[in-house]
Order: structure tokens, then sequence, then C-alpha cells
């Protein structure tokens, strides 16, 4: 790559997109920091103030490094395509991922989008992946060096033509590695403690969250077996994950799990562990990150949900509008709205939403 190659590169604030940034800027690129205000629950929060914190430190990073530092308020796009989708997708039973579409929609979508309008050859992040470009027209995407942190299933979702145009130079780092340098480089932001919540319910709780969003109060309701007896009773269906022991209260021989929503009838089925395993699953949306699907009959390594440990599948069936795989092993807790992701050893293929398991 030229030495002049233009990037911007999201700055949230944190040390990981302050040292990718800072990384650029040693291998010779012309580095700008775009920052995205995004929408926050204040109840949640003090106020505006979180929200302002956030930008300071991301103005105080861009300064430390020198360049140039773009603030982009996005707070209505953000809630109406991250926040109300969480909201309907819940209430539809579900139990969605906001990352993994808030990614190719927001901080892709929105931001790499202003960056190549504004002239820009590159947009980059301190997500913790790897892209290998072949040539100017194709790009693959592959786990991080550092297997605890790799975060190649949450831009599972990108397209052909953003990834092509991204640079994750903290892909090829371990997080030591990545805090030793901002430690040597004196970034302020190295002893910021990681959040582990959703960007805009920051240390809240999504139920309480739904309890005052939700266009109609969550109704409580039957909880039943697969029998149909009824064993108890249910807070509110969005309140609850295919899978979750905790917080069903009914006394037995042994722990109760969700296995299913009945949404017509308001009902929460619950059942054994034995109940809840499932060997099959069908995905909706596929997203192919190459353009075409992987093959089928070929077996690969299969995430269902954000740090959970691959599986190995076989792809039975692929379309347009779904695929199909087939586990070699009983798996727990295959939940519709998170999102089935494929590998090829290191290769990250792409996935699709989770719409049923059996």
């Amino acid at each position: 790559m030229k030495s002049r190659t233009h990037v911007f590169v999201a700055i949230s604030g944190g040390v990981d997109s302050a040292v990718a940034a800072a990384i650029l800027l040693e291998q010779g690129f012309w580095v700008t920091g775009i920052h995205m205000q995004t929408w926050h629950d204040t109840a949640m929060t003090i106020g505006s103030q979180y929200r302002h914190n956030l930008r300071d430190r991301a103005q105080h990073t861009a300064k430390s490094l020198s360049i140039p530092f773009i603030s982009l308020d996005i707070q209505e796009k953000f809630f109406d395509q991250v926040v109300k989708s969480f909201i309907h997708k819940y209430l539809a039973g579900l139990t969605p991922n906001p990352c993994l579409f808030c990614n190719p929609q927001i901080k892709w979508g929105v931001l790499q989008s202003y960056a190549l309008d504004q002239g820009a050859d590159f947009f980059a992040t301190g997500h913790y992946a790897r892209i290998k470009h072949q040539g100017i027209d194709s790009a693959r995407l592959f786990r991080g060096k550092d297997k605890a942190k790799d975060q190649s299933y949450v831009l599972s979702m990108l397209s052909q033509d953003q990834l092509r145009k991204s640079l994750l130079p903290l892909g090829s780092l371990t997080k030591d590695e990545v805090r030793v340098k901002a430690h040597q480089m004196g970034l302020a932001s190295v002893d910021e403690k990681e959040s582990q919540d959703l960007c805009f319910l920051p240390q809240g709780d999504y139920r309480d969250f739904l309890r005052r969003f939700t266009p109609e109060p969550v109704q409580p309701g039957e909880i039943i077996d697969r029998q149909g007896k009824v064993m108890g009773q249910h807070h509110g269906l969005p309140f609850y994950t295919i899978g979750q022991r905790k917080g069903i209260r009914i006394a037995a021989s042994q722990p109760y799990y969700v296995i299913d929503k009945d949404l017509q009838n308001n009902r929460l089925v619950v059942g054994f562990l034995d109940q809840t395993i499932q060997k099959e699953l069908i995905a909706g949306h596929p997203n192919w990150i190459s353009g075409e699907s992987p093959k089928v009959g070929e077996e690969f390594a299969v995430m269902v949900r954000y740090r959970s440990k691959p599986v190995p599948a076989i792809l039975q069936l692929s379309t347009p509008d779904e695929f199909r795989l087939k586990f070699n092993q009983e798996i727990r807790g295959i939940t519709p709205g998170q999102v089935a992701v494929l590998y090829h050893q290191d290769e990250c293929l792409g996935g699709g939403v989770i719409k049923s398991a059996c």
C-alpha cells in the first residue's frame, strides 16, 4: 500500500481503537479519527454525561496522537435501526445480538460510508480479527491471533464491499500486547475498564429497559411443560431465553430450563436438561462474505453465539433465503435470534440468524 494511504479510524475512547490508530500512524498511513455519538438510555446512566465522556475520551486520544478528529451525532439513526430492532425482536420471542447488525448497518454502514465519501481509502477499527486482502477486489476474514479476544464472529455479517475497504490493525496482536503498547505510548485510555454491557445499556438491565420502552406492557403468563401442564407463572416472555435456567423458580427433583416460547398463548415452555439438546438448526438472512455459499455437504466449525465453543456441523442445505446445519454432536440452547457463524479452519465464512432448532 502506498505510504500516504488515507485511513479513517473509528475512535471509541478505549484502548483498542487508540492503539489501532497509533499502529497505522507508525506504518505511515495518513490517519483521521472518527467517533460516533450513539443513543444511550439516560435513565440507566448519569444523564447525557456518559455519552459526552466517551466523546471527550475519543477526542483526547486523537489529540494525543496529533490526528484530525471528527464526531458524528447519529443518535436518531442508531435508535431507529439498532434499538428499535432490539425491542421488536425480543417481543417476537427472539434473543438478538445487536452488535452483529450494528456493525454492518451503523459502524460500517454510517462511519465507513462517511469516510469513503470524504476521500478515505480505508476504514479501520480496533476489532481483534484479521483481514487478508486479495488485490483490490476481494478480502477474507480470519480469527484474530488472540483466541480469547477474537471478534470475527461479530464481524460475520459484513459485506464483501465493506470488508475489502477495511483494516483491522489489532488482528495480529494479543490483548496483553495491545496494553503494553498503550503503556509505552502513554495513552490514558489504557487503564479504562472494558465494558461487557450493551453499548446503549451501560450497567443496565435489559429487562427493565424493555418494561419502559415496549409499546405495550409485557404481560405475565403461565409456565407449562411439553404436555401442557401448568407449572407456574412467568414475568413476561421477553425476559426469558431458550436454554435459560435461572429465574424459573419451580420446585422439582432437577432444574427446569426454558425450551420454547408459545407466543400465541403467552406461555413459557420448560423441561429438564435433556430436553434442551438439539442437533440441527435452520438460519435465515444468510450473509456469505465471499458472496458465495459454502459447499453443501461439507463440514464446518460453527459458533451459535458469541464466545461459544465452535462445534462441527454439516451444511445440509443452502439457498439465498436460508441454510440448514446438522451438528456432529448434541448441543444445548440453540437460541432463535442469535447468529450461527461458519468457519473453515481460521477463516470466517459468514452466517445467518437462527430461526429454529431441533
